[in-house]
């Protein structure tokens, strides 16, 4: 009759889920043995662009807000150093019989 085929260990690297007896009982049969292989892709993960830009969004957004308030304060700050001048060169202001003096004199 037909010769009998060759008796081969399923390839280790491609299937070691298959056991052995099913790999040549299959092969004796002369039926088609599928192997699948499944892989995952290198390119996958997300790309790192997609992680830069949010990132780089929110860093500048939160240096505009600090740049904000630092701009805010030093603003604050003249306006108070240019109210005290204002106050030390007008001297006393009296409104309805109460006098109010603004600043102290430098003595």
């Amino acid at each position: 009759m037909y010769p009998e085929p060759a008796r081969r260990d399923p390839p280790q690297s491609l299937a070691p889920h298959i056991p052995a007896d099913v790999y040549r009982r299959a092969e004796a049969a002369g039926s088609p043995v599928v192997i699948v292989v499944q892989t995952t892709d290198a390119t996958t993960g997300r790309p790192l662009r997609e992680y830069l830009v949010p990132l780089a969004v929110a860093g500048a957004g939160a240096i505009g807000v600090f740049a904000t308030v630092a701009a805010f304060l030093a603003l604050l700050d003249f306006a108070v150093h240019t109210a005290t001048a204002i106050a030390a060169a007008t001297g006393p202001i009296s409104v309805g019989g109460i006098t109010l003096k603004l600043a102290r004199p430098k003595r």
